[in-house]
């Protein structure tokens, strides 16, 4: 066995562990296709780290990636793929999980791999007949469309965070298709497995936290990140308040106010997938703040800006605080500690527990849900479940 073989190895034994890995296909695939052959020029043990590994970049930004293995194993147990079926990916990167894939449907079925970038489809190439995974179709092209020619697929993947769903990739799967789909809502990105109805309409499978890369090419979104000052990033959703303006959340961090407490523990995952998604669906001033040591908050923070004030929640094994800054802000803060009270109430539900239904909008009138958020080729109602009775 070489220490590629046996990096491999723990690799596939930790994802196995933590749960990421649950179907006996998965990890086959994952013991067989070898991850450091689609990253030349990496250390093995890096390429067989849980992380995720950039390869290409552009005015140094990150625009493409070998994803991280959990986030990996995550998204093939979603796609839930068998011998026999076609698949398209957007987003070819380094091959591998259309390598992945391959192993997976097999012989009778077929992965169509997508992406717009050439040197991307030229070394993915490399990579795939170096892994003895020859019949990946790859093409040159911009994912957004799908890739008609092969149409209809069994299943629908993006490996690429996308800001809405495309009436492309709906068209394009069969019927009772699965499409999965880094989906941007409300700030966050949401990794959801949507099955297609025969009304039209997706209906989620699963849902799960993630974050990709986004689209590029007519997909592409606009970027609702803004750096108002050095050292601080706020990152405003769609649809958010016209009081959420990022100079006037840099202008109330340098006027600290109370602090109060809310017996709420919260995790770093709540603050991500629980809570701060939770705010985000019911306050449209919420937004999500990063900042570098010389800024008095969290490094990765959900927080509620109304015009010059603003709460920003800080989590803690046993209690949280809610920090408030800006004129007014204590007000503020006391909403968002009575949206935790209400969370809590709710069985403090995270982005796992979501159902998510995906309307084209070229179908009928869509109804209102618990939340609504309305794109441009879509409307995605979300709600979580009410809690059980004890």
């Amino acid at each position: 066995m070489t220490s590629a073989d046996r990096a491999r190895a723990r690799m596939v034994d930790a994802l196995v562990r933590g749960g990421r890995v649950r179907s006996a296909a998965v990890e086959e695939a994952l013991r067989a296709v070898p991850r450091h052959l689609f990253l030349p020029g990496v250390e093995i043990d890096a390429a067989y780290a849980d992380e995720a590994v950039a390869v290409q970049h552009v005015d140094g930004v990150a625009t493409s990636s070998a994803s991280q293995p959990s986030m990996v194993a995550i998204m093939l147990e979603q796609l839930a793929l068998a011998p026999g079926q076609s698949v398209l990916e957007v987003g070819a990167g380094t091959g591998w999980n259309a390598a992945l894939m391959d192993r997976i449907v097999g012989a009778t079925g077929s992965v169509t791999s997508v992406d717009i970038d050439a040197d991307l489809v030229r070394s993915a190439a490399v990579h795939l007949a170096a892994a003895g995974s020859p019949d990946v179709r790859l093409v040159c092209g911009d994912g957004a469309r799908g890739h008609p020619p092969d149409a209809p697929y069994d299943r629908i993947v993006l490996t690429v965070g996308s800001a809405d769903v495309r009436p492309e990739w709906v068209a394009q799967l069969a019927p009772g298709g699965r499409l999965l789909v880094p989906l941007a809502v409300r700030g966050s990105q949401l990794s959801v497995a949507l099955d297609l109805g025969s009304d039209g309409v997706l209906r989620s499978d699963s849902v799960r936290g993630c974050s990709f890369i986004r689209l590029r090419g007519i997909g592409a979104g606009s970027d609702m990140r803004a750096r108002p000052v050095e050292g601080l990033w706020v990152d405003v959703p769609e649809a958010a308040s016209p009081d959420v303006d990022p100079a006037l959340v840099a202008a109330a961090l340098d006027a600290p106010g109370p602090v109060l407490t809310a017996e709420v523990p919260l995790g770093a995952s709540d603050i991500w997938d629980g809570f701060g998604f939770w705010l985000a669906l019911t306050e449209p001033g919420t937004v999500r703040l990063m900042a570098d040591d010389d800024h008095d908050v969290p490094p990765s923070a959900v927080a509620l800006a109304a015009g010059p004030a603003l709460a920003v929640v800080a989590g803690g094994t046993t209690s949280s605080l809610v920090r408030a800054f800006g004129p007014g802000s204590e007000a503020v803060a006391h909403r968002v500690v009575a949206a935790l009270q209400r969370w809590v109430a709710a069985g403090s539900p995270s982005t796992a527990d979501l159902e998510v239904t995906v309307v084209p909008r070229t179908s009928e009138p869509t109804p209102a849900g618990p939340a609504r958020v309305d794109k441009a080729y879509s409307t995605v109602l979300l709600g979580w479940p009410s809690p059980a009775a004890p």
